[in-house]
């Protein structure tokens, strides 16, 4: 498109809304109109883009008409309702909620992952889950140099992966355990569930809604998307995967201990390294000599994402642990959103 696109971002003042603002603005996409969508009670409220201050507006249907790409993360149900919408106006959508993941016609994409797989679209992809992306970018070259087994994953998921709310609803608890007062809790850890716990100066081993089978929406989640995008199938049993995600007291920042077992036992934590170190997206951060490791506080801003403690079973030959962190908001989210529109103009499949 000779003077750039048309785009919308739909739940433009949530915690990812704003950061998809951030990343479109450093972006190989050319903007001509950038719309700010979002409910109602936010309507008004105006958000600086590229130095140009932009009114938000309440979403309507009427929104969509002449936009040409739509970056959405306001909640399932808000897209499930208005992207199918705004493909019928013509654009394309990279709909960062759970909306249409598992929808066989929708692909889900990681860019570095399974870029070809955006040939397929019909006017939606999918961004996989925060917690997905960030094991299945460190998964997926130790998968096709060595084939995958089963992996076995344990979350420590920071905050900010439930809203501005509820970061805000910790930072109050937390001051409220200084002050020595009791801490109140309505958010965390499922907004809408029966009961509700601090996470300040705690855990909660509950991230999402439960499942009849005991897992919660989360893991459940975690182990489908996995299978989707490296084996095409989210039922596929030639990956085994299970999982736990547990809430953890961190603003910013993911972190999963991924315990895996490949095809090939000939594989060596060396081989694991120099792997990594070559996709695209990783920095591999792994010298227990010099204390060298991820963590949140140092990956929060940043857009790669970060493994370590990459060590071999010494109990089961073909079997190794690492452990992963990512900004759960940017590679998590919004700029994994950004950069699956990058690779659609790229690719000239808008």
């Amino acid at each position: 498109m000779m003077n750039g696109y048309n785009v919308a971002i739909l739940g433009a003042t949530g915690a990812v809304g704003g950061r998809l603002i951030s990343e479109l603005a450093q972006a190989n996409i050319p903007v001509k109109n950038l719309k700010l969508l979002a409910s109602k009670r936010s309507a008004g409220k105006t958000l600086s883009f590229n130095g140009q201050q932009l009114t938000v507006e309440e979403t309507t249907p009427a929104s969509f008409k002449n936009i040409d790409l739509v970056l959405a993360s306001a909640g399932g149900s808000v897209s499930q309702k208005f992207l199918p919408i705004a493909v019928n106006e013509g654009a394309v959508c990279v709909d960062n909620t759970s909306a249409f993941r598992m929808d066989p016609e929708v692909p889900l994409v990681i860019p570095e992952v399974n870029r070809a797989q955006l040939k397929q679209h019909h006017g939606i992809i999918a961004n996989p889950n925060c917690s997905t992306i960030q094991m299945v970018m460190a998964l997926a070259p130790i998968y096709h140099a060595f084939g995958l087994k089963q992996v076995i994953v344990s979350t420590y998921q920071a905050v900010s992966g439930a809203g501005q709310a509820a970061w805000n609803e910790m930072l109050e608890q937390a001051q409220q355990r200084l002050n020595d007062e009791p801490m109140t809790a309505a958010i965390t850890p499922v907004k809408g569930a029966d009961h509700h716990y601090p996470l300040a100066f705690n855990l909660l081993p509950q991230i999402d809604v439960f499942e009849d089978n005991g897992y919660t929406h989360e893991e459940w989640k975690m182990i489908h998307e996995t299978k989707k995008i490296l084996l095409n199938d989210m039922d596929s049993s030639d990956i085994k995967v299970t999982a736990t995600c547990v809430r953890v007291p961190v603003e910013l920042g993911h972190g999963e201990s991924v315990y895996f077992t490949v095809n090939d036992q000939q594989a060596t934590t060396v081989d694991l390294r120099q792997k990594l170190s070559k996709m695209p997206g990783i920095i591999v951060q792994d010298d227990p000599k010099q204390q060298l490791y991820p963590q949140p506080l140092t990956a929060a801003g940043k857009r790669a994402t970060y493994v370590g403690r990459i060590r071999a079973d010494e109990e089961n030959p073909g079997a190794f642990n690492m452990w992963i962190v990512a900004d759960n908001l940017l590679k998590g989210a919004a700029w994994n959103t950004v950069e699956i529109a990058e690779c659609l103009v790229e690719d000239k499949l808008i």
